[in-house]
C-alpha cells in the first residue's frame, strides 16, 4: 500500500475527531488563524482550519458546523445535503448575541442555545413530527471563535464572566453523546459522539484554566507552528500557483517530480519563511507577484514581509566598500586608526563583519534560520578599545549614529529588567508602551547594538539573549514579534580579567599588562567560559556565542603615547573650535604628562583620559575661566607639569598674545 497516497490529516485534527466519544469540549489553541496542509487522493492542499475540521465531522456523520463569536452571534457555517441547513438555521433563530455582546439574562439565553446544540435540539426535535415520525437530534458541531477576547482579564474575571464559563463547564459535564445514525436497516453507522464545543483560542490560559482542568470532558489540544516538511510542501504548493499566475501552466499533480532548479527555490523560500505561519507564505507570495519578483527571490520577499522595508543594506555592494574602506589603514577613519594597538581583535571583526555582508554567518548549520547578522563578544581589560570598536562598527557598516544602540547591562541587573527591553506582560505598568530594544529595533531593522557590560544583566534577559541568538526574534509583551536577521549584536565585558578570592572576596588580576597576547587570549576564553558554565549556569549562551569571543590586549607603551597625543590633539581642536584658542605644550611639560598619564596600564585609555582631565584640562579650565581678556590670536601655553612633595600635581599655564603674557602661574 501507497502510504504517500492515502488521505492525511493535521494531528490536531486527528486527535479531536478521534476522541469525539469521551470529550464533550476542546479548547484549540495556538496556531489557530493559519492554514493547514491536508492530503486528499493523493495530492496536497492548504485550507483553512474550519474547512480541516468540517470534513472530518462530515465524514462522522456530522450535519452542520456552526460558529458563534460575540460580534456576529450564532451562524451556520456549513452543512450536509437536503434541508439540513435550513433546519439547522430555523433552530437558530432568535436572538443570537454572545457573551461579549450579551449580559445578565441573555446571557441565559445564549447557554441555552448552547445547551440545545449539543443535545441536538433533542426536545424541539421530539416535538416537531414529519410525515407522521418523531425527528432524531441534529449532529451538530459549534465553533466558539475568538475565545480569548471573551474574558476581559483571564487571571482575575468579573463574577459574570466567572459564572458564564462555570456553566459552560457544569453543560460539559451533563452533556450525553448522541446515540448512532442508522441506515435503510438497522446497522449503526458509529458509535454515539458529543456535540462538541470547540474554543478557538490565541493562547491555553486565554479562558480560565479550570475550565480544562476542572473537568475530564474538557481538553485541551495544541495547533502548532508549521514544521520544515510543512513549510517544504507548501512552498512547493504555492510555487505551482505562481507558476500558474505567470502563465507558464504547470500540469500534472503534487507529486510530480520538481526539476533542481525548481527544488533550490522551494527549497530557499521554506527555509527564509522559518517562524512563519503558511498564511504568512501565501502572503509574501503575493507581495512577490505585486512587486514583480521571481520566485527565486522569494527569500527577499519574506524578509520585506518580516521587516517591513524593501531597501536591504547587506545586499548593496556599498556595505562591502565601506568595510574595505574600514579596514585601509590609510584612511583615518578606518578601524584600525580609531582603535589602536589592537590588530588581533580588529582582524578578527573585520572577518566576521565580512561574513556577515556575505550572509555566511551559520552558513555551516543545516538551517542556519534567521539569527542575526553578525554577532561579536568583545573581552578583556577596561579601556582597551571595546566601546570605540562598537562604535567603528556602526560607522563602517550603516554610515549613521542612529544605527548605534547602546544598552548599559549595569541598568538591567533587576528580576523584572527585562521587561524594559522587550515590554511589560498584558496588566503590568508600562505594558503599552513596549520595549526599548523591540521598538528600536522594528523602527530600524540595520542597526549594530550594543550590550555593555554584559556580565551584569539579569539571568532573565539572558534567556531572551538565548532567543535571539538562535531564532533571531523576540515577541515582545503586546505580542509583536521583532526580527533580529538584519542586525549586528555586539556583547562587551571585562569577564576573563580579574576573579574574586572566594576566602577573601577581593577582586584580584588574572592577567596583567605584558602577558604576551596568545597567552592573554587563552586565558580570557577559558574564564569567560567558565563563568557561562560554573556562575551564571548559561552553558548553551556560551555555544550560541562559539568562536566569535574577540579578546583585546591591554594597551602598550607605544600605543599609550599614541593615545595620548590622539586625546591632547582633540583637546587642542576643542579649544580652537569654542575658544579661538591656541594651546602648546612645551616639550618638558608634555613628557612630565604623558609620564603622569601612562603610568597606569590597568586602566588603558580611559586612564589616560582620565588623568588628562585632571593635570591638564581642570588647570586650564580655571586659568581661562580667572582670564578678563581672551580673544582670537590667544595662546595658552603649559610649560611644567610635576608632582609636589605633598603628591599633588601642579600645572603651570601661561596665556600669551603675540610675544605679550597676559596672565600665568602654577596651578595644582
Amino acid at each position: 500500500m501507497d502510504l504517500s497516497k492515502e488521505d492525511r490529516l493535521p494531528p490536531f485534527v486527528e486527535e479531536l475527531t478521534g476522541t469525539l466519544g469521551v470529550h464533550a469540549q476542546y479548547v484549540l489553541h495556538g496556531n489557530i488563524r493559519d492554514l493547514h496542509l491536508v492530503r486528499r487522493r493523493g495530492r496536497d492542499e492548504f485550507r483553512s482550519l474550519l474547512d480541516v475540521l468540517w470534513n472530518p465531522l462530515r465524514k462522522k456523520g456530522y450535519e452542520a458546523l456552526v460558529l458563534c463569536d460575540q460580534v456576529s452571534g450564532f451562524r451556520v457555517m456549513e452543512a450536509g445535503e437536503g434541508d439540513t441547513q435550513a433546519a439547522v438555521a430555523e433552530l437558530l433563530q432568535g436572538p443570537g448575541e454572545f457573551p461579549g455582546q450579551a449580559s445578565g439574562r441573555q446571557r441565559q439565553t445564549v447557554l441555552d442555545r448552547m445547551r440545545n446544540i449539543t443535545n441536538g435540539w433533542a426536545r424541539q426535535r421530539d416535538e416537531m413530527v414529519r410525515d407522521g415520525r418523531r425527528l432524531r437530534p441534529l449532529r451538530v458541531a459549534l465553533v466558539i471563535d475568538h475565545a480569548s477576547r471573551i474574558l476581559t482579564d483571564p487571571s482575575r474575571p468579573t463574577p459574570d464572566e466567572r459564572d458564564f464559563f462555570l456553566a459552560c463547564l457544569k453543560l460539559a459535564e451533563e452533556a450525553e453523546p448522541l446515540p448512532p445514525r442508522t441506515g435503510t436497516g438497522v446497522v449503526p453507522m458509529g458509535p454515539g459522539l458529543f456535540n462538541p464545543v470547540i474554543w478557538l483560542a490565541d493562547g491555553e490560559r486565554d479562558i480560565p484554566a479550570w475550565l480544562v482542568s476542572g473537568s475530564e470532558r474538557i481538553r485541551a489540544v495544541a495547533v502548532p507552528e508549521p514544521d520544515a516538511d510543512e513549510r517544504t510542501t507548501m512552498a512547493r504548493l504555492l510555487h505551482r500557483r505562481y507558476e500558474r499566475y505567470a502563465g507558464h501552466g504547470i500540469r500534472g499533480g503534487s507529486d510530480e517530480p520538481d526539476s533542481e532548479e525548481t527544488r533550490q527555490a522551494v527549497g530557499a523560500f521554506a527555509r527564509a519563511a522559518t517562524g512563519l505561519s503558511l498564511c504568512a507564505m501565501e502572503e509574501s507570495v503575493k507581495l512577490a507577484r505585486s512587486r514583480g519578483l521571481p520566485f527565486a527571490a522569494m527569500p527577499d520577499a519574506v524578509r520585506i514581509y518580516r521587516l517591513g522595508v524593501e531597501k536591504n543594506p547587506w545586499s548593496r555592494d556599498e556595505i562591502r566598500q565601506r568595510i574595505l574602506t574600514g579596514e585601509d589603514r590609510r584612511n583615518e577613519r578606518s578601524i584600525p586608526r580609531r582603535v589602536l594597538g589592537q590588530e588581533a581583535a580588529v582582524a578578527m571583526t573585520l572577518d566576521i563583519l565580512k561574513r556577515a555582508a556575505l550572509g555566511l554567518s551559520g552558513a555551516q548549520a543545516t538551517s542556519p534560520g534567521h539569527r542575526p547578522r553578525g554577532v561579536l563578544f568583545f573581552a578583556g581589560p577596561t579601556g582597551t578599545g571595546k566601546t570605540e570598536l562598537a562604535k567603528a562598527v556602526a560607522s563602517v557598516l550603516f554610515d549613521s549614529d542612529q544605527a548605534y544602540l547602546r544598552f548599559d547591562m549595569s541598568e538591567f541587573s533587576a528580576a523584572h529588567s527585562a521587561d524594559r527591553l522587550v515590554g511589560a506582560p498584558p496588566g503590568y505598568v508600562g505594558y503599552e508602551a513596549g520595549g526599548e530594544l523591540t521598538s528600536a529595533v522594528r523602527e530600524n531593522p540595520f542597526r549594530v547594538i550594543l550590550f555593555d557590560e554584559i556580565e551584569k544583566a539579569d539571568k532573565g534577559i539572558l534567556d531572551k539573549f538565548l532567543q535571539v541568538l538562535e531564532d533571531g526574534r523576540l515577541t515582545d509583551g503586546q505580542g509583536v514579534t521583532t526580527y533580529f536577521s538584519e542586525c549586528v549584536l555586539i556583547f562587551t565585558s571585562n569577564l576573563g580579567v580579574q576573579r574574586t578570592d572566594p576566602e577573601t572576596g577581593e577582586r584580584e588580576w588574572i592577567v596583567a599588562p605584558g602577558t604576551p597576547y596568545k597567552e592573554l587570549e587563552a586565558t580570557v576564553r577559558d574564564n569567560v567560559k567558565k563563568h557561562f558554565e560554573q556562575v551564571i549556569g548559561r552553558p548553551e549562551l556560551m555555544n550560541r556565542i562559539g568562536g566569535n569571543v574577540v579578546v583585546f590586549d591591554f594597551i602598550s607603551d607605544d600605543v599609550a603615547e599614541r593615545i595620548f597625543d590622539l586625546q591632547v590633539r582633540n583637546i587642542q581642536r576643542q579649544l580652537a573650535q569654542t575658544h579661538r584658542l591656541d594651546l602648546r605644550i612645551e616639550d618638558r611639560a608634555r613628557s612630565e604628562l604623558l609620564e603622569h598619564c601612562t603610568r597606569d596600564k590597568w586602566n588603558g585609555g580611559r586612564g589616560i583620559g582620565m588623568v588628562l582631565e585632571t593635570h591638564l584640562i581642570n588647570p586650564l579650565a580655571r586659568e581661562l575661566f580667572a582670564a578678563s581678556d581672551l580673544g582670537p590670536g590667544t595662546t595658552v601655553v603649559v610649560t611644567d607639569v610635576h608632582e609636589a612633595d605633598s603628591g599633588r600635581v601642579e600645572s603651570t599655564v601661561v596665556l600669551k598674545k603675540g610675544d605679550a603674557v597676559v596672565a600665568g602661574g602654577r596651578l595644582g
